[in-house]
């Protein structure tokens, strides 16, 4: 089968990891061209529109985060606003990548050396999973993994100081994506998306 190039754009490091694991189930089918990252949501809906008309030539796959949203489809029709090209799989996951990840619930707990009992199997009920993502590093016993993730309580900073590196190991090396789809409507709904995408391509 001919691969299909495609590019990338995600809110950071962690997301690049997340779809490149994803593309990776199709068996080789998809070349990455480009990941465009200039950090944030905010890079993602100034440029949505850039993307939607340059997958003209090539197939975009874009991933942001729901977080406070309404719900995905309020989130496309805001961002937006004109018809979607084909070619352009526009992704969101409810309510941030994190959640994709706590999904693989015995993958994870096992990642961090935790009990299961710790995450709950409603994955996209959680209001903010990158906060519980955290919460749940403070009690791994694996100093390098919590020292990497969790924020130092002298520092100001959201997240630990390889929280990224920490969390793309675990992606790249233990994350089950067929365990976690079962715990994630979102991301079973962005996995089936990429395995049907067929693109399209103007005389």
């Amino acid at each position: 089968m001919e691969q299909v190039a495609i590019s990338l754009a995600v809110e950071d490091q962690l997301s690049e990891a997340v779809l490149k694991k994803i593309l990776s189930i199709a068996e080789d089918r998809f070349l990455v061209s480009t990941c465009y990252s200039r950090g944030g949501f905010g890079y993602l809906k100034k440029n949505i529109s850039g993307f939607n008309n340059a997958a003209k030539g090539i197939p975009f796959l874009v991933l942001t985060d729901l977080d406070t949203s309404e719900c995905p489809p309020t989130l496309i029709k805001e961002w937006l606003p004109h018809p979607k090209h084909p070619n352009l799989l526009f992704r969101i996951a409810v309510r941030e990548v994190e959640a994709w990840l706590l999904a693989d619930c015995n993958g994870f707990v096992r990642y961090l050396g935790i009990a299961i009992e710790g995450i709950s199997l409603d994955i996209e009920a959680i209001k903010d999973p990158k906060r519980r993502l955290i919460e749940l590093a403070q009690e791994s016993k694996n100093r390098c993994l919590r020292e990497a993730i969790v924020p130092s309580s002298k520092s100001d900073a959201r997240q630990g100081p390889d929280y990224n590196g920490a969390l793309i190991s675990f992606v790249n090396e233990f994350w089950d994506i067929k365990a976690a789809m079962n715990n994630s409507m979102s991301l079973k709904k962005t996995v089936k998306s990429v395995i049907d995408f067929k693109p399209v391509y103007s005389p």
